[in-house]
């Protein structure tokens, strides 16, 4: 009982985290652009990570065949799933960033039927519909300017190749500790973003970064967010299994949509609404299935 609700406490605070995560990248991405932002919060996350690691006497060494795993995994997730979802914020509102984003659940059972052979059944069919339709009423329904719907497209992106990792992550082997798996993809989403940064450093006022408002908003993404949002997430699967600990990602976008409102003045339409329902339907659908 007691392991259930640690385990309990561990998901619910990384997924708040995360919920959170949306509004401070709102707020930060209007001094520092998408790709700008991602690259420095990695740099601060992977500092972070690092220190954990040596503090826990991590194991880094990683078996070759495993090495262009771990490198796709940067890539899709830690680069292009990153990127995607907070030029979606910027283009969207917190609120969308974090709805749409709760399909990934959903979307994992598509890539799970082909990379890892998962049976496919009815109610795992009828999940990804759901989830689909509620991303198209957010995305495509409803008065929404030119940038929300570009919002909500990159946000899909952002869900769809985040899924795919989360399957790729499934491929690593359980004795990998997550601390070493996750800062060896940081590290890859570092590299291959640097060279696209650098140049771009010099456009960015930096006199706005000392605000305490910013650097405090990248210390939030990079520390709390990337650095302790995983390992409180992964500490709380290791104490329940992985269908029982689905449920609490909906704390996501619960938590994201009421800082949205409550701290941005955010507004919401009855389509966002139904388009939510039907993706919380549908995920909950691949949880009960997983049971």
């Amino acid at each position: 009982m007691k392991n259930t609700l640690l385990g309990s406490l561990y998901l619910i605070l990384a997924s708040s985290i995360w919920g959170g995560m949306y509004v401070v990248v709102k707020v930060v991405v209007a001094v520092i652009p998408p790709l700008e932002l991602v690259w420095m919060r990695y740099m601060v996350a992977i500092l972070a990570l690092l220190l954990i690691g040596l503090l826990t006497k991590q194991k880094w060494r990683i078996e070759k065949r495993y090495i262009l795993l771990i490198i796709a995994i940067g890539i899709i997730g830690n680069t292009i799933s990153i990127v995607a979802q907070e030029t979606g914020t910027m283009l969207s509102t917190a609120q969308m960033g974090a709805i749409i984003t709760s399909s990934t659940p959903a979307f994992m059972v598509i890539f799970a039927r082909f990379i890892l052979k998962e049976r496919l059944t009815i109610k795992k069919a009828i999940s990804v519909c759901l989830a689909t339709v509620g991303v198209v009423l957010i995305v495509g329904i409803g008065n929404m300017s030119v940038s929300n719907t570009l919002g909500g497209v990159s946000l899909v992106i952002a869900a769809l190749t985040w899924a795919l990792m989360s399957v790729l992550v499934k491929r690593v082997p359980s004795d990998y500790s997550q601390i070493v798996v996750t800062t060896y993809a940081t590290l890859v989403a570092l590299v291959l973003l640097t060279p696209f940064v650098l140049p771009r450093l010099s456009a960015i006022n930096f006199s706005e970064l000392t605000h305490p408002t910013i650097w405090g908003g990248l210390l939030y993404l990079g520390v709390i967010s990337t650095a302790g949002g995983f390992l409180l997430w992964n500490r709380g699967l290791q104490m329940l299994n992985a269908s029982s600990g689905g449920i609490y990602f909906f704390f996501q976008p619960v938590v994201g949509t009421l800082l949205g409102w409550l701290l941005l003045g955010e507004r919401i339409g009855i389509m966002f609404w139904i388009g939510s329902f039907l993706i919380l339907i549908g995920v909950l659908f691949v949880i009960r299935e997983d049971k």
